[in-house]
Parts: structure tokens; sequence; C-alpha cells
């Protein structure tokens, strides 16, 4: 009995990671379509029937580039961070609610947190070990932006334990049966998303990939199979990203096929605002985060521990 449900989680966990990554690769095909039709042009039209083999063989041509790398690198760090960063943005998915055999754990939101915290080290030992004053400053800015922002994140996450008082990804569900939550806590839902777009270094927070002035960021060094893992990584997230915002403010009812439709807009609104908003300037950002993102989170989350400590002493 134990090696059957053994088998079937790995069997389980490999289709998952094999759905994210079919999923990131047609991601990157609507980016540059949505991209191409909002500066009034066609995107990728040529590769197969309306470009959708597009992505496939931009894997193909990005995995068969020969591999370079700084001579002066750290070259085992050099190597194995693309590798680090995406296998922990594919293990965040691990706690999405499953209702079949995959892993459906109480601690999921602690789980992501662990998960996305570690990813910071990915960024930083990337910028550092490519040796490169560009990638280091890159780098920095990646790490220093991504701390910020992860401090809101937690304290709406906080908030929401007060709520419904479970770290229970899949328990939201239930919660939202009646009402949404983004009907309930509308500032929070617009806090959540503007952090996740710093979280994923999305525009108008790109500042770790600022062509004009930082060359391309933490990643300038890496080619190929490299860059693509970073990239992969990158896309990863956004879905993760999206799918959070779902189960979180938009009832994510997992069961229905509404909820892949909500996860298409919301991962939809990650590239319009890509192709709609300029870059921010980054003394800006850190300014919107300390001074203006976490006072309202903490106050959401001392308000909702209000609330339960008089429904409590109401209880009693």
């Amino acid at each position: 009995m134990f090696l059957g449900d053994l088998f079937m989680e790995i069997l389980n966990t490999l289709v998952l990671v094999v759905c994210v990554l079919v999923g990131v690769a047609f991601l990157t095909l609507l980016e540059r379509k949505v991209l191409g039709y909002i500066q009034i042009r066609k995107g990728p039209n040529k590769v197969g029937y309306m470009g959708i083999p597009q992505p496939f063989s931009d894997a193909i041509k990005l995995f068969t580039k020969e591999q370079t790398y700084p001579l002066m690198s750290n070259f085992n760090m050099y190597y194995m961070s693309p590798v680090f960063s995406l296998f922990l943005s594919l293990a965040l998915w691990l706690c999405m609610p499953f209702v079949t055999v995959l892993l459906n754990f109480n601690f999921g939101i602690l789980y992501f947190l662990c998960c996305s915290s570690l990813g910071v080290y990915a960024v930083m030992i990337a910028g550092w070990s490519s040796n490169s004053n560009y990638a280091l400053l890159g780098g920095i800015r990646a790490v220093a932006q991504t701390i910020s922002y992860e401090v809101s994140l937690s304290l709406i996450l906080l908030s929401f334990l007060y709520l419904i008082m479970s770290l229970n990804v899949g328990d939201f569900m239930k919660y939202q049966d009646m009402l949404w939550f983004l009907f309930m806590c509308f500032p929070l839902c617009m806090i959540w998303f503007v952090s996740s777009l710093a979280e994923t270094n999305r525009t108008p927070f790109d500042f770790a990939e600022g062509e004009s002035e930082l060359v391309s960021g933490f990643n300038v060094e890496y080619s190929s199979g490299g860059f693509a893992l970073i990239f992969m990584a990158e896309y990863s997230s956004i879905l993760f990203m999206s799918m959070m915002c779902v189960m979180l403010f938009l009832g994510g009812d997992i069961i229905s096929w509404v909820f892949f439709v909500k996860l298409g807009f919301m991962a939809f609104v990650w590239l319009w605002v890509r192709g709609t908003l300029p870059r921010y300037r980054y003394d800006k950002l850190m300014y919107l985060c300390w001074k203006g993102f976490l006072p309202v989170a903490l106050n959401y989350l001392l308000m909702f521990l209000g609330f339960k400590l008089f429904l409590f002493s109401f209880m009693i």
C-alpha cells in the first residue's frame, strides 16, 4: 500500500512539473503575442500554425547553443544557481491544494513563505558568482527589492491566518464559497498584486534587469541553458503567483474549470501591466514598500487580530 501511494505521488508530481513547464512555454508565447498586439504588430506567427510551436523552437535553440562562462567566475555556484532557481520555483507548486493523491498539507502558506524566501539566494549567488560588476549590481538590487516586498506579502498572509485560522491553502476555497475576499479585503488584494509584481521582478519593478543601466541585471553573463533556466524559473513564478492571487482573493474553486480561466486572466494581467506601464524609479519602489504597503498591511493585521479577539471574548 505504501509503495503504491509513493509511486502515485511521484507520478503525479512529474505530471504537475511537466504541465507547469508546458504552461510556462505557452505563457511566453502569450506574452509575445499580447505585447505584439499592444504595440500594433503580430508577434510570433511564422513557426508552424500561427506561431504556436514557437516556444519549443526557442527552447531547442537555447539549449543547443554553446555554453559560455566568464573565466574568473566561481564556476560551481555560477553553474548551479539557475538549476536551484528553477527547482525552487517548481517546488513552490507542491503547496497547490490538490483533490487527488498529490501532497496536500496543512502548512502550505508556511511552505510557500520558506520556498519564496530561498529564491533570493539563487538570484544573489547568480549575480555574485558571475564576477561581473553589472551582474553584482543587478543581484543586489533584486535581493533588496525581493526582501522588502516579502515583508508585506508575509503580513498579508498573517492577516488571513487570523481571518480563517488556518495555514492550508485549500481552506481559502471553503471560506470564499459565498463571498470572495476580493470584495472584503480590496486594499489587501491590490497590495498583494503589486507586491507579487515586485516579487517576480516584473515591469514596472524590473530593476534587476534594467537594460538601460545594468545591461541585463544579475543574468547578464548567462547564455544558452543557464539563461533558459532562469527565464523558465521567472515565468513559473509568475504562473504560481497568479494561482495564489486566485486562491486568496478570487474564490479559488479548484475543482471547477473556472479556476483555470481566472488563473489565465491573472497571468494576462501580468503581461498587460508590462505592455502598459513604464519602469518605476528605484528609490520610489523602496519608498512605496516601507512607507506605503507596510503600514497598511500592519494595520490590517491588527484589525483582523482585534476582530478575532472580539469574537473570542463573546464566545467565552
